[in-house]
């Protein structure tokens, strides 16, 4: 039998805050204000959703006096719930790389929805919309901080945040491992020559004896990789059709400004870093649209920011 180890401070103050990870308490999220807490570099106030409760509970775990929240990290208020007006939204995916849960769902090009049972009200989603198509509507009525706010609410948001990360670092690592992979392809010699020794001593290059064979293989790998792109973009055009004459597509693409449309293009440039966009071929489903040119109505690509 393995004796489990006994839960740090930091864990102990986590286990006390509402795990919405809003960052309104100065900290990218709810573990490192329990670790600042922890270290006395942070004060037990400045969390909002856990309101004056979470005051309360904080100064029981750690002796302290109860002090009131402080104003400049936010105020108590019913809990709210993103609604995304979906006459409005562009696809831009912006929502979705803000959600530190994973409660937006869309893709890119595609119309995005909030599920309402993971949403923890955060806000981080409503800044970067760039076409201001997301409301915080309160769903609590007069219950505030704690009293709108489960245990279990907590512990289930604390979860999705943690396999977000994790699934994150994946991403991040993979992404690092192909950068690595194509810098040292380019790198590789092309399969050469080498040298051979006549009968009269004198020597003579020639070509290595598995340069067709290597060069064979690639041009049918080549060949191979060329054919899986053209039936995906085929496929996907006939889904872009198909989603066009069903009206699934965002319904807002006819005002998109250059400065909306920037900030589209950074965000397609940073999944296109991270690897989450795989090849430069595949224009039709994951390149972001050029400046001054408006999106597509609808999406090929079916991969989620």
């Amino acid at each position: 039998m393995t004796a489990s180890s006994p839960k740090t401070l930091a864990d102990q103050i986590e286990d006390r805050l509402p795990q919405t990870q809003c960052t309104k308490c100065g900290y990218p999220a709810c573990r490192p204000y329990a670790e600042a807490i922890a270290a006395g570099e942070a004060n037990i106030n400045q969390c909002p959703p856990g309101g004056q409760d979470g005051v309360v509970r904080l100064a029981s775990l750690l002796g302290m006096p109860v002090i009131p929240l402080n104003p400049d990290n936010g105020v108590e208020r019913s809990r709210p719930l993103a609604i995304i007006d979906e006459n409005l939204c562009i696809g831009c995916t912006l929502c979705l790389q803000a959600c530190p849960v994973d409660a937006t769902i869309g893709a890119a090009k595609q119309m995005h929805t909030i599920i309402p049972e993971l949403c923890t009200g955060c806000d981080l989603c409503v800044p970067p919309c760039p076409v201001d198509c997301i409301a915080m509507v309160p769903v609590t009525g007069e219950k505030t901080g704690w009293d709108a706010w489960s245990q279990q609410e907590a512990d289930a948001a604390r979860e999705r945040h943690d396999l977000r990360q994790a699934r994150l670092a994946r991403e991040r690592d993979a992404a690092e491992a192909r950068k690595a992979a194509r810098m040292a392809g380019a790198s590789r010699t092309e399969p050469g020559t080498q040298l051979d020794t006549e009968p009269d001593g004198s020597v003579e290059s020639v070509e290595s004896n598995t340069a067709q064979p290597a060069a064979t293989a690639d041009d049918d790998a080549q060949a191979k990789k060329r054919a899986i792109i053209q039936a995906a973009m085929d496929r996907a055009r006939q889904k872009k059709e198909e989603l066009a004459r069903l009206g699934a597509g965002p319904k807002n693409t006819d005002a998109v400004s250059p400065e909306v449309q920037a900030q589209i293009d950074a965000a397609e440039a940073r999944r296109r870093r991270l690897g989450m966009i795989h090849t430069d071929n595949d224009k039709s489903s994951t390149d972001a649209v050029e400046p001054g040119n408006k999106p597509d109505k609808a999406s090929d690509n079916d991969h989620k920011a």
